[in-house]
């Protein structure tokens, strides 16, 4: 117990001391994720608000499969991009694998349903009114879409912010495509799994203290922007 507690104290003065290995790891985690999120929420947003739009055969099926995906294992998704991109994949000779392009693919990969889903359940909440007077004072499909997604801003910045935490805490693409290499690929999740590993306990407890700072710091940015609707 002792050993632990002396641990937990040294974690807390490699942080004090912006430790180099620390500010590595931590500067490569925030951006594969923040891109990964950046895209995704570029990409999933509006297909969110098409997919809200209009009315099709299957819409309630492809809304029951995105939400489906939400809890799909980070693994699998790893390693179905693994298969894409590894020099035997259809992919390979873009030489994806083992590095921090192929891992912000996959955080894109593992978090689109999410993005989707989420976007889809803010924009229902939108009152019908908003819709059918956009379209009464001659909105095309594309303002009239934008101007529902500006009324759910805050629900979708919500999910924006959940899609990152689920980025930066997953370990199954990290490892699988990024390969845990030391400066280039090494993440909050893959360098705690190593070092624990290794019985590095202060490093492991010092990454754990800074990532546990960031899951905080976005459960109070979930909890103001759901005050805001």
């Amino acid at each position: 117990m002792n050993e632990i507690i002396q641990a937990i104290f040294q974690a807390i003065e490699l942080i004090a001391e912006f430790d180099p290995k620390l500010i590595q790891i931590t500067k490569l985690s925030l951006y594969i994720s923040l891109t990964a999120t950046l895209i995704g929420s570029l990409i999933a947003i509006p297909i969110g608000g098409i997919i809200y739009y209009y009315e099709f055969r299957g819409k309630r099926t492809i809304i029951n499969l995105i939400q489906t995906l939400y809890s799909v294992p980070t693994v699998l998704v790893g390693l179905f991009l693994f298969l894409l991109i590894s020099q035997q994949g259809p992919f390979g000779f873009l030489k994806l694998l083992f590095t921090p392009t192929g891992m912000i693919i996959g955080q894109i990969l593992l978090i689109l349903p999410l993005l989707i889903g989420f976007t889809i359940t803010a924009l229902v909440g939108v009152s019908t009114q908003i819709k059918e007077l956009a379209i009464s004072l001659g909105a095309s499909t594309f303002q009239t879409i934008i101007t529902i997604i500006k009324e759910a801003r805050y629900a979708i910045m919500g999910a924006v912010i959940l899609g990152f935490g689920r980025a930066i805490s997953e370990v199954g693409v990290a490892i699988l495509i990024g390969g845990n290499i030391r400066g280039f690929t090494r993440t909050f999740t893959t360098a705690i799994s190593l070092e624990t590993s290794r019985g590095n306990l202060v490093l492991s407890i010092a990454l754990g203290f800074i990532l546990l700072s960031l899951s905080l710091t976005i459960n109070f940015l979930l909890n103001y922007l759901q005050g805001k609707d």
